[in-house]
């Protein structure tokens, strides 16, 4: 009996086990089958709204008659792939500080995020795309930065762009470094950057990401959108490399999609590469100019498609909409629910701040002054910033300045392309940035001026840093297309350049810069800063760090200066009179840098014969144009004909202060190698060479 009733138990348990195993079974296929049939539906509208962005990027272009077609069509697919599934974003609140950052290196391909944000409601309508590349528009010809809602940096000098990612990451691991406790993230996020094979060709993207390997900028990652076709035709003629063995190399980690269309591939690739301590390079095969007659060739990178060939277009990529400009609207319902979720971001962050304001409010304070657009006017007026006790090079005195602002602005990060030591550019007391170590102030860029430039561009553009940068001024050369982006978006970087004349000395002409200082006063929105002495120079970095929308170049010497006694404040106004010798001066001498000295002691000179003569000090033109008219004149009185500038550098530019009746005494050529004291001897920049000249010339 027993036993017969141990048998039927096991029978019914076993029974009940099938039914379970079945009744499993049967759930699970259906679950299966529900996320096969979702899955398939997501992949069908994921498509249609890639094909979305190609018409619109099509038509925007067509439209305009100019544009480059080649980049939207191939790589819409990455592009929305990205956005869509992995950018951690908030269109309501586009400048979220914990956003993800997205930069289009390749900036030509400007359509391809126009047509994102579109989609991703950053403001940029139907009309807006109408509008591509017309005057006033929001969607100009290349990414602005500051100039379309959602755009995180101007790009079109293919390379920068990557070099700017590469400062966002940095920026991000600093910050993360000094704020995030292991229970509150406040700073978590990725910087993502498209970039094509011209971008790759440039040696700045080398630079930066030679850095980039080596700092282990594991929160980088870029999709390089390699379809082989540059302009002038398939890009074996000038780039036969190994692109993803070369970023081995570098330090970075690579992946390869075969299939640009593939965009679960894509999806894998992304989420491999997030998994990593390493930058990581993700080359994906794309077709320039996907699906249009001109696919695969050269002519789909910067041209229309053609009005007769766009509907073969569409028809080639399965559109079946004959309107132009058209968004389906399964699409538009997609993407309002894909919006709406990507919103909820901003609000989790806020509730994660909430709490971190309560548990660490030391370090949310801080946070909170590091996110400050503007510096604290009691620490620009701090009289110890200005005090100096003896007579000084103004890389020196530069140097000092820096050191003392170290210790008042936290956020102050930066570095020096290896001349840290004779260009004084390093926080003494604060350690370097590395893998190690990465709260460090101070960074090594290594020889690499212009990634370190592009690079500070994009510690500025990330924001909650103060990012400056060091080198000597003729290799400025080196900087300069990055100075000028700087400008272009309005990112107050500091820009400090040493061995500013012939004053470099023995190293001769190839470091002795002649025509630089023009170069950077022609630059729309640069201050260019040449100051006299080590008031002067506080002043300038002063000026600097009020500048939070203009770019600062500091222009400082080799040689040692004499600190003159009537330097003042007036210096932030970037001219004014130093001194008048005489009571009624009937000559102004107008100078900068070294020889606001040398012109000091030519006054001397002229006052004993009853010349009386009038100095003003010109450490920075831009700033001067800035003041008033009335100020202006006050100056440099209108009526004073009998003008001069000195500057042992390019007379180009100062016809505007001397006019037809002045004279300019400056060097129009190149330097040599000797001793600065003889080379100003040689090029005639001494008292009596310069007094005999005015009186030639004007007396």
């Amino acid at each position: 009996m027993f036993d017969n009733s141990r048998v039927l138990v096991a029978e019914s348990i076993v029974m009940l086990l099938k039914k379970i195993v079945f009744i499993d079974i049967i759930n699970s296929l259906s679950l299966l089958k529900n996320n096969i049939f979702k899955w398939g539906n997501d992949m069908e509208i994921k498509n249609l709204c890639i094909n979305t962005m190609r018409t619109l990027s099509a038509d925007a272009i067509q439209k305009a008659k100019s544009g480059h077609p080649g980049l939207p069509l191939g790589a819409s697919p990455m592009a929305f792939t990205l956005f869509n599934d992995f950018m951690k974003i908030s269109p309501k609140n586009p400048n979220w500080f914990d956003r993800d950052r997205f930069i289009l290196s390749a900036g030509h391909g400007s359509m391809l995020l126009y047509s994102l944000l579109h989609l991703f409601d950053y403001g940029v309508s139907i009309e807006d795309i109408k509008n591509f590349r017309q005057i006033d528009s929001l969607t100009p010809g290349h990414p602005e930065y500051g100039h379309t809602v959602g755009i995180d940096a101007t790009t079109g000098p293919l390379g920068q762009g990557v070099s700017m990612a590469v400062g966002m990451a940095l920026a991000e691991s600093h910050l993360a470094s000094i704020f995030n406790t292991d229970d509150c993230k406040i700073v978590d996020h990725y910087t993502y950057s498209i970039v094509g094979d011209g971008c790759l060709m440039e040696g700045i993207s080398n630079e930066a990401s030679s850095l980039a390997g080596t700092l282990k900028l594991g929160k980088l990652i870029v999709l390089y959108d390699s379809n082989n076709i540059t302009i002038e035709g398939d890009t074996s003629t000038a780039f036969s490399e190994n692109v993803i063995g070369r970023y081995e190399a570098l330090g970075w980690d690579t992946y390869f999609v075969a299939d640009g269309n593939n965009i679960n591939e894509i999806r894998e690739a992304i989420e491999r590469a997030k998994l990593t301590d390493k930058p990581s390079l993700i080359e994906i095969k794309t077709k320039i100019g996907y699906g249009s007659t001109k696919e695969g060739s050269a002519s789909a990178h910067g041209e229309p498609l053609g009005e007769d060939n766009i509907p073969t277009f569409k028809k080639n990529i399965g559109w079946e909409y004959e309107e132009s400009f058209y968004v389906p609207e399964e699409v538009k319902k997609y993407m309002k629910e894909v919006v709406e979720r990507k919103n909820t971001f901003v609000d989790e962050w806020e509730k994660q701040l909430g709490e971190y304001k309560v548990k660490y409010p030391e370090k949310y304070d801080l946070f909170r002054k590091f996110m400050k657009e503007e510096i604290d006017e009691e620490i620009l007026n701090d009289s110890s910033i200005i005090e100096f006790d003896k007579d000084m090079a103004s890389r020196e005195s530069s140097g000092i300045v820096l050191n003392r602002f170290s210790k008042l602005l936290p956020n102050l990060f930066g570095g020096s392309a290896d001349l840290g030591p004779s260009n004084k550019s390093t926080m003494k007391e604060f350690d370097y940035y590395s893998p190690e170590n990465r709260s460090g102030k101070n960074i090594h860029f290594g020889v690499r001026e212009h990634a370190m430039a592009a690079i500070c561009n994009g510690i500025s553009l990330h924001g909650g840093l103060l990012p400056y940068c060091a080198t000597f001024f003729v290799f400025s050369d080196y900087l300069k297309p990055a100075v000028r982006l700087s400008a272009l978006m309005n990112q107050g970087v500091i820009y400090v350049l040493t061995h500013d004349s012939i004053g470099v000395g023995e190293d001769g002409p190839t470091h002795e810069p002649i025509e630089h200082l023009a170069m950077f006063r022609s630059t729309p929105n640069v201050s260019m800063y040449r100051p006299c002495d080590a008031k002067e120079t506080a002043y300038a970095w002063i000026s600097a760090l009020k500048n939070r929308k203009t770019p600062s170049c500091l222009a400082l010497t080799r040689q040692k200066l004499t600190n003159l006694e009537e330097t003042s404040a007036e210096a932030l106004k970037g001219g004014y009179v130093l001194k008048d010798f005489g009571k009624y001066f009937e000559m102004i001498i107008i100078a900068s840098g070294s020889e606001v000295g040398l012109a000091y002691k030519v006054c001397e000179k002229l006052l004993e014969e009853n010349i009386c003569t009038r100095l003003v000090s010109m450490p920075c033109m831009e700033e001067f144009e800035k003041q008033s008219k009335e100020y202006k004149e006050s100056v440099l009185p209108n009526n004073i004909r009998k003008r001069v500038s000195i500057e042992a550098l390019s007379t180009f530019g100062w016809g505007k202060y001397v006019g037809l009746d002045g004279i300019s005494i400056g060097l129009d050529t190149f330097g040599a190698s000797a001793p600065a004291n003889l080379l100003f001897e040689k090029f005639g920049f001494t008292v009596d060479a310069v007094y005999d000249k005015i009186k030639k010339e004007l007396f």
